[in-house]
């Protein structure tokens, strides 16, 4: 019988194989593809827990956005409100104060226009005094008299006015 190479490498292949059946070669394989496995799943379940626990950070976070945002619309609309409010009182006040300076106004004008006809008043009757110390210390002397004393108590009239503008 002849043999060759490949019966050789055949032979030599099939005794390798019993060698590590005998030796427990299979059985530390296995182990060693069942612990990979093992660590490969825990790896998986850790990333899991990891993306939940990521998720329900994501949501607690994106809760507590909207929370501040709503939180912050709250906060603006507060004191828009105020704003307003604020404005309001400043215009009532404004108006209440442009009232009282009206009427301080109005009233010192009318004291002005008392006090001017006071003054009218006292220099023509000032006038009128003067004509009659005159009418009675000349006599009456004609018609020109009468002329002349209601012409004196216009200019003294005037002459007031103007000094009391």
């Amino acid at each position: 019988m002849h043999f060759d190479a490949e019966f050789y490498v055949a032979v030599g292949f099939t005794i390798f194989v019993l060698v590590l059946l005998w030796v427990g070669a299979h059985s530390k394989f296995a182990a060693l593809i069942d612990s990979r496995i093992s660590r490969i799943k825990s790896e998986l379940a850790e990333a899991e827990r990891l993306r939940a626990e990521a998720e329900s950070l994501l949501a607690s976070f994106e809760k507590k956005r909207e929370e501040a945002e709503a939180e912050a619309r709250a906060i603006v609309a507060q004191a828009k409100e105020e704003a307003e409010l604020i404005a309001a009182e400043g215009k009532r006040r404004l108006d209440e104060f442009m009232a009282r300076s009206v009427k301080q106004v109005e009233q010192k004008i009318a004291q002005a226009e008392a006090q001017a006809a006071a003054e009218v008043r006292a220099a023509a009757a000032d006038a009128a005094v003067k004509v009659a110390e005159r009418v009675l210390g000349k006599g009456v002397p004609g018609k020109d008299f009468v002329a002349a004393g209601i012409n004196e108590v216009k200019s003294l009239a005037e002459r007031t006015r103007y000094v009391s503008n």
